[in-house]
């Protein structure tokens, strides 16, 4: 998920020929904005649900699908350059103003719960100093967190849009123990161990291979979540063209990270032994081959890059909003700024839904795991919308000039649009379910946005999806009531 070196001013900034990034600064930053919390809880992550075989498996159709989405987003760059209010623009271009509308409310949704999964994360790898915080869901680690939150939401007031020292500080600590983890995993890695029960058949709460790749979906997704954030790079480059070869390029050196970190863990701990580990599990499967240092070293780098990430996606997730409330998409009142042009009103309640989830998460003892599920299934909705796009406008062939060629943006964009719905079917009942309650209030706010424009609110297909997404919701919240599906 993108994480610390996000930076969002209010108003564009000039680039000078002097600011202009080159091809390995923009392959760095593109490194910057996907790597996050995920990585350093991966091993226990996949091997909860997968053998090595699914998770090589996973990882395939993650490298495909994702592939296709930064292809999508590389070409919508492109060819819509003046839709630049974020993902939910091209759902909203292509699909009418519901489907946009759901589109931002949903980016919003996964930022603001992907918050609250940093929050349990950090005081989950504090409590190995501080045993009393658990699994980042005591009563000491939701005050902890509270804290943590409202002093972030203070900084933010101040008008705190940019700290080069910090992000530097934080892209050392969470990239350097990553490369120092797979090399050292690397030289200490048994086969014997790795090939042991290799498919994970052996295995019965593992269920089939079909099962186990389903299972490290969502896993996959959330890792690389920030992927389309690529783009907002795109007026710095020195050379356009460099624009796609970093981003290719960034996709991959994540990917090769992401796909170490996991399988090598599989040669050091077997998979029941990793699915036991408690997050960040990287700190467990490093102290079992170099000892203590190995854990205070990557729990450590874990809390200094999520704080950062902390700060970053807070901006980000009052930024969604703020920007949707200017061009009609949200109600006007996400728009308002404070003195010092700080989207205060999105960011309080913002910050608001996070406390209340972190609340959520003592009564309930949400896991880190559970919390960026929730993230993860939310944010299908924009991916979708974005790669059907592209694909409409290869078959239609708006934006192309005459005999331009339009196979390779149409096949990304409908693999990238299977992609997300096989998410969909690999999430399963209990998080879309989870996700639907989250997105049916967001009617309400859609109705109010378009009386405020004075438009029609809904067409008839718009509002048949509307009383069927109400539908699911209650049938959700009946659902988890009787206790039939519990997601947290």
């Amino acid at each position: 998920m993108t994480t610390a070196g996000i930076d969002i001013p209010v108003q564009k900034a000039t680039t000078t020929a002097a600011t202009k990034l080159r091809l390995g600064s923009l392959t760095a930053l593109v490194i910057g904005s996907m790597v996050g919390s995920g990585v350093f809880s991966l091993p226990q992550n996949m091997a909860a649900g997968a053998g090595p075989l699914a998770i090589l498996i996973g990882w395939a159709i993650t490298a495909v699908g994702m592939l296709a989405l930064v292809f999508v987003y590389q070409s919508l760059a492109t060819r819509k350059p003046e839709l630049d209010a974020g993902p939910y623009a091209y759902a909203k271009a292509g699909f009418g103003p519901f489907v946009g509308f759901n589109s931002a409310w949903g980016y919003w949704i996964s930022a603001w719960v992907g918050n609250v999964s940093y929050a349990v994360v950090v005081f989950s790898a504090l409590s190995y100093f501080f045993p009393a915080f658990g699994d980042g869901n005591t009563w000491q680690a939701v005050f902890g967190a509270s804290i943590l939150l409202w002093l972030i939401h203070a900084l933010v007031l101040a008008g705190i849009r940019q700290a080069a020292v910090v992000n530097l500080i934080v892209t050392v600590a969470k990239i350097a123990p990553i490369v120092l983890f797979v090399g050292v995993v690397a030289v200490a890695f048994k086969l014997d161990v790795w090939s042991l029960d290799f498919s994970g058949l052996g295995n019965a709460d593992l269920g089939s291979i079909t099962t186990q790749v389903r299972s490290t979906m969502m896993v996959t997704l959330w890792v690389f979540i920030g992927i389309e954030g690529a783009s907002v790079f795109s007026g710095r480059a020195e050379r356009r063209k460099d624009i796609a070869m970093a981003t290719v390029l960034g996709f991959f050196t994540c990917l090769a990270l992401y796909a170490l970190v996991s399988l090598l863990s599989l040669g050091i701990l077997s998979q029941p032994e990793l699915a036991a580990l408690k997050n960040p599990s990287m700190a467990g499967v490093l102290e079992a081959v170099v000892g203590p240092w190995g854990a205070i070293l990557i729990n450590t780098a874990l809390v200094v890059s999520v704080v950062g990430a902390f700060l970053s996606w807070t901006l980000l997730a009052a930024e969604i909003p703020h920007v949707a409330a200017k061009d009609g998409t949200m109600p006007k009142f996400f728009g308002q700024e404070s003195e010092r042009g700080v989207p205060s009103t999105s960011l309080l309640i913002t910050n608001l839904l996070v406390q209340a989830f972190l609340v959520i998460t003592l009564f309930a003892q949400s896991t880190y795991q559970a919390l960026f599920y929730i993230a993860s299934a939310a944010i299908l909705v924009p991916y979708i919308f974005s790669g059907a796009y592209a694909a409409k406008l290869a078959l239609t062939g708006e934006s192309y000039k005459g005999g331009e060629q339009r196979g390779g943006p149409l096949f990304a964009g409908l693999l990238a649009t299977v992609y997300g719905l096989w998410l969909v079917y690999a999430a399963g009942p209990a998080y879309l379910f989870m996700c639907a309650i989250l997105y049916a209030p967001g009617i309400i706010f859609y109705v109010w946005a378009r009386r405020e424009t004075n438009q029609r609110v809904f067409h008839p297909l718009e509002a048949a999806v509307a009383v069927a997404l109400v539908a699911v919701a209650i049938l959700a919240v009946y659902e988890m009531w009787t206790g039939a599906v519990s997601p947290l």
